[in-house]
C-alpha cells in the first residue's frame, strides 16, 4: 500500500500560525485526472525530500480560468480569477509553484492585472533552483545513459521563454538528451493549447499530437519528457496511436527525477 504523503492545506497551516515557504498550485488536471495525479504525487515527494515547507489550497483551489479565457469567455475567466485571488491574498501567499504551464502562465501574467501579484514558478524552474542550491540531489539511477527527448510546452517555452530549466534537470539525470527537429523557439504544440484539449479536432489530414509524437519517436529516444499534464496526455495518446507504447514511455520531468531517486 502506498504511503500517504500528508500534504497540509493553507487553512491547516494558518490554524497553526504557520506560513509555508511556497504554495503548490495543483491545478484541475493534477487534482482530477488519474494520470496527472501521478505527476502531482511525484512533485510533492520531491518537495518533501528536499525539505521544502509547502501547502496546497485543497478544496479552496478553483480553476485558474485559463480554459475559459482561451476559449473566449472573458467574463467567466474574471469570475474564476477573482475568487482565487481573494483566497490567495487572504492567506498572504507570496510564492506559488505549479506543475501546469497553463496555470503558471495565467497566475504569472493574467492575475496581476486583477489584483493578484505573486512570485510564480513552474515546477521545473523550482526543482532546478533546489538542485542548484544543493537541497535536491539529482542522480541518473535507472535513467543513466538512456535516450530522452523533451517536448517543450507552449506556455512554458514560447509564451514565457523557459527552455533551460527542464533540460538542465534532464542532463543531471546523466541521460542522453536528443532534441526533436522542432524544439525550443521552434517547438510544435501538442495540440491541447487554447482550450483545444476539451474539444474534438477540426477535419484535416493529421492530428497535431500524432505529428508531434512521430517527431518524438523518430529521435529513437526511450522516454519522452514533458512538463505539462496536457502535453503528457496528448503525447501519450499519440505514441499509443502509433503503436509505440511498448518502446516509448511518456513521463513528466518530475516523475523521471523522483523515479531515479527511488521516491
Amino acid at each position: 500500500m502506498e504511503k500517504a504523503l500528508n500534504v497540509p492545506t493553507m487553512a491547516e497551516c494558518q490554524a497553526q500560525g504557520k506560513l509555508p515557504e511556497v504554495l503548490f498550485w495543483v491545478g484541475c488536471a493534477g487534482s482530477f485526472d488519474d494520470r496527472a495525479k501521478k505527476i502531482t504525487k511525484a512533485f510533492a515527494k520531491l518537495l518533501q525530500a528536499s525539505g521544502v515547507s509547502f501547502a496546497v489550497l485543497g478544496a479552496e483551489e478553483g480553476c485558474t480560468g485559463d480554459p475559459a479565457k482561451r476559449s473566449g469567455n472573458e467574463f467567466l475567466f474574471q469570475m474564476q480569477a477573482m475568487m482565487n485571488i481573494e483566497v490567495l491574498n487572504g492567506y498572504g501567499v507570496g510564492q506559488i509553484v505549479t506543475t501546469c504551464p497553463h496555470c503558471f502562465n495565467t497566475l504569472k501574467n493574467e492575475y496581476p492585472g486583477l489584483g493578484g501579484s505573486y512570485q510564480v514558478m513552474h515546477h521545473t524552474q523550482f526543482l532546478k533552483n533546489l538542485m542548484d542550491s544543493g537541497r535536491l540531489k539529482v542522480s541518473g539511477g535507472s535513467f543513466r545513459g538512456k535516450k530522452i527527448t523533451y517536448h517543450d510546452p507552449c506556455y512554458l517555452g514560447r509564451a514565457n521563454g523557459e527552455y533551460e530549466a527542464p533540460r538542465a534537470l534532464l542532463s543531471a539525470l546523466e541521460s542522453e538528451l536528443i532534441e526533436m527537429k522542432r524544439c525550443k523557439t521552434r517547438g510544435l504544440c501538442c495540440g491541447a493549447g487554447g482550450a483545444q484539449m476539451f474539444k474534438e479536432p477540426e477535419k484535416g489530414n493529421k492530428d497535431i499530437n500524432i505529428e508531434r509524437s512521430e517527431e518524438a519517436i523518430e529521435t529513437g529516444a526511450s522516454f519522452v519528457a514533458t512538463g505539462c499534464p496536457f502535453c503528457n496526455t496528448m503525447m501519450t495518446d499519440g505514441v499509443t496511436a502509433k503503436g509505440a507504447e511498448s518502446k516509448v514511455a511518456v513521463m513528466d520531468v518530475a516523475e523521471l527525477i523522483a523515479k531515479a531517486a527511488d521516491l
